[in-house]
């Protein structure tokens, strides 16, 4: 299909559009003229009750659903919550595919992450090596899940003819984030560890492993692009990944993210703890084609998402 798929006249729902990443892909879509957008609380739309999604889906009556609507956290929250992460993941994201469906909803964009490759892959990873061998443990469940995203949505769109697609981003970041101490990824729990060693005076701050692996990291507006580029143009059934040209170790990370929030002290490396996946860089020839590319550098990103945080500190403490 060569023509445009979206239209600024299609009533679209952004399933977790309240979370870093809707709220991203709506800023998007808004800035670009679309007035149909829905973006339910958890109390006007509960994503794990089957009757309360079947009910909004047929009274809306939607073109296009977006889902960016999950539970997510770091190494820490995946090793201490898997059942959590399993089951909750599965219902949002089979109630709102199915019943999707159900209500005659013919355009669908899932975002799952490229946690669901393997532990050890080759690198780039290429959207093929999905299930070509065993997943990194330590966030097992919540992979086992998005795989299951994927795989629903690419068996819909063969059996039903639906256009439903998915979209594997690699580590996001950005404004919106999650900065709890425990639960949060690993950008802004780094961010908000070194802002409160620098305000206590601290010496040190500890990072978690060795620090050699390696990660790519994407600022969540360049998502957002990619995502409204998919909805718009893209249709195969293989899901698509979405990245960063960019790659750098943990402990270059932790040095750029001192240099952002301005600490002074030391990092020291907690060699006990585990270190997750070696290296996770996805290649991104299939996005490329389509004519995308992240834009903002890491850098950047870091100081934008550094602001994010410390507005979101000062309308916690009520300052």
């Amino acid at each position: 299909m060569s023509t445009p798929y979206l239209s600024k006249e299609q009533r679209i729902l952004i399933a977790g559009g309240r979370g870093m990443v809707g709220s991203a892909i709506y800023r998007n879509l808004q800035k670009q003229g679309y007035q149909h957008l829905f973006v339910p609380s958890r109390e006007e739309l509960d994503l794990l009750e089957q009757d309360q999604v079947r009910r909004y889906l047929k009274e809306h009556q939607f073109d296009v659903v977006v889902i960016s609507a999950a539970k997510v956290g770091g190494i820490w929250a995946n090793m201490h919550y898997p059942a959590e992460f399993i089951y909750d993941n599965l219902m949002i994201q089979s109630l709102l595919i199915h019943e999707a469906h159900v209500a005659g909803v013919d355009r669908l964009l899932f975002l799952g992450s490229s946690c669901i490759y393997p532990k050890f892959c080759e690198q780039p990873i290429k959207e093929e090596m999905l299930l070509t061998s065993e997943l990194e443990p330590t966030n097992e469940a919540y992979a086992i899940a998005k795989i299951a995203g994927v795989k629903m949505c690419y068996y819909y769109q063969r059996q039903y003819g639906r256009k439903y697609i998915s979209a594997m981003p690699t580590n996001l970041y950005g404004p919106g984030d999650n900065y709890h101490p425990e639960n949060a990824h690993v950008i802004p729990a780094l961010l908000r560890r070194f802002h409160e060693a620098k305000e206590s005076g601290a010496a040190e701050v500890v990072i978690w492993g060795s620090g050699q692996v390696q990660r790519e990291f994407l600022y969540v507006d360049d998502l957002a692009k990619a995502c409204v580029l998919l909805l718009d143009s893209y249709f195969e059934p293989m899901h698509v990944n979405i990245g960063s040209p960019d790659e750098v170790t943990i402990l270059e990370l932790a040095k750029l993210i001192k240099e952002v929030v301005g600490f002074r002290g030391e990092i020291v490396l907690d060699r006990s703890k585990p270190d997750g996946t070696p290296r996770k860089k996805c290649d991104l020839s299939r996005i490329s084609k389509l004519g995308w590319q992240a834009t903002t550098s890491l850098k950047e990103g870091l100081s934008l998402s550094y602001e994010d945080f410390k507005r979101t500190l000062s309308i916690a403490i009520g300052a």
